[in-house]
């Protein structure tokens, strides 16, 4: 599996000089580490392999984030790559556990990861680590009726690009903004 992880990192095209850092900073971890998933909460080994998702309105480009509890802001939803998962794979179970709903993968990018972060999380300091994160886009509409995990997200709301680029620093994703330039880029 790790191959397979290596090889759609190596064929995603960074959409910036960040990304183009995390790129190189997760081929380098790939190729120095044996095991890349998650085995003990919350952070063994660290870093760890994670799948986010955006869905995304394609009449507007408006995204669905979700107000997790745990981070204490507004994220796309995904979560950890088990043992042996594909992460196109997670990103089918956690929207089906999170919101429950079947994942619509997005053109142009389908079933392959449109954006790619290597970063800390937030939270207390004996639970912080290193997440590598593949993000992947899928349709969704917003009439659309999801059921969140209560216990997860405090709520859900659709972003449109301009509130994501208004929305306060520490209250959003921060990379959000950088993916939603590089896919208006990518998509008509």
């Amino acid at each position: 599996m790790r191959d397979e992880i290596r090889a759609l990192v190596e064929e995603l095209p960074p959409g910036d000089d960040l990304e183009a850092r995390h790129r190189e900073a997760a081929l380098a971890w790939l190729a120095g580490t044996e095991d890349i998933f998650r085995r003990a909460k919350p952070r063994t080994p660290s870093p760890h392999l994670v799948a986010y998702f955006l869905l995304r309105a394609p009449a507007d480009g408006a995204v669905l984030l979700v107000d997790h509890r745990l981070a204490g802001m507004w994220l796309p939803s995904g979560g950890h790559v088990e043992p042996g998962e594909h992460p196109a794979d997670t990103v089918r179970r956690e929207l089906r556990e999170e919101l429950g709903v079947a994942a619509v993968f997005a053109p142009p990018f389908g079933e392959r990861p449109a954006f790619l972060t290597v970063t800390e999380t937030v939270g207390p300091p004996e639970q912080r680590h290193t997440d590598v994160s593949l993000w992947y886009v899928l349709s969704a509409d917003r009439g659309q009726r999801f059921t969140p995990d209560p216990v997860e997200f405090a709520g859900i709301r659709w972003w449109t690009p301009a509130e994501v680029a208004d929305a306060p620093a520490g209250t959003i994703e921060p990379h959000l903004g950088r993916m939603l330039t590089k896919l208006a880029a990518a998509t008509p």
